[in-house]
């Protein structure tokens, strides 16, 4: 199965980077795999469906703030959970509706898409560091995402 891992984030807005430093670790672990391409971006919505187009699956990696998480925390999520309206990802606004227009557009989509979240601490601040909490996060996050890929592509 064609599969972008794509890290989403800003990596001068502090933990709105972790997406992209997560993204970071594991171009390195999945390179040579012909069915997997990792990639990293700020783009979101619209702009997002030629990075997207032509992939099978989607695992996106970002950062989110919920209003009972604690810093570091990791979910696996789908697009149905947002429809719940308790989360408040920055970057996926528009991303859900985006995919629908490319198809509607006959663009390929993604049938299958998977969100890591990563909740985050400080979205605001300018600052290429991440808080504590949110760089502790990044092995487990790739160990998660690793784990995803690994179940569905067959990489060893």
């Amino acid at each position: 199965m064609k599969t972008l891992v794509l890290g989403i984030g800003n990596t001068i807005l502090t933990d709105d980077g972790v997406g992209c430093k997560v993204a970071q670790r594991l171009e390195e672990r999945l390179k040579g795999h012909p069915d997997i391409t990792v990639k990293e971006t700020s783009l979101s919505g619209l702009s997002l469906l030629d990075e997207v187009a032509g992939y099978e699956r989607l695992i996106i990696i970002d950062a989110i703030q919920t209003k009972s998480g604690k810093p570091g925390d990791i979910y696996k999520l789908s697009p149905e959970d947002f429809k719940i309206g308790h989360m408040a990802v920055v970057h996926d606004l528009g991303l859900f509706s985006a995919l629908e227009m490319g198809r509607k557009l006959g663009m390929e989509m993604p049938r299958e898409v998977v969100i890591f979240a990563i909740e985050a601490k400080d979205m605001v601040t300018f600052s290429e560091k991440l808080s504590l909490e949110v760089e502790k996060a990044i092995p487990r996050a790739v160990g998660r995402v690793m784990r995803e890929v690994r179940r569905d592509v067959g990489f060893s």
